[in-house]
């Protein structure tokens, strides 16, 4: 075998490891755990401050705009 032939084996090989193990795809444990913590945050509903403070910049930003 010839070091050629070798070297695109182990190539080869390393792509199959990798894809075959997930390590950081999208259905690996970190994945997952990402996945679920978006979804949690996402989910949340935006606190009465939040609002109160977009919407009074809001105003300032229209006020400014006419001027």
């Amino acid at each position: 075998m010839t070091s050629r032939t070798k070297t695109a084996r182990m190539k080869n090989n390393a792509g199959r490891k990798a894809s075959g193990s997930e390590i950081l795809g999208p259905t690996s444990e970190i994945g997952r755990k990402l996945r679920q913590y978006y979804e949690e945050i996402a989910s949340d509903e935006v606190p009465d401050r939040f609002t109160m403070l977009l919407s009074r910049l809001e105003q300032a930003e229209t006020s400014t705009d006419k001027e």
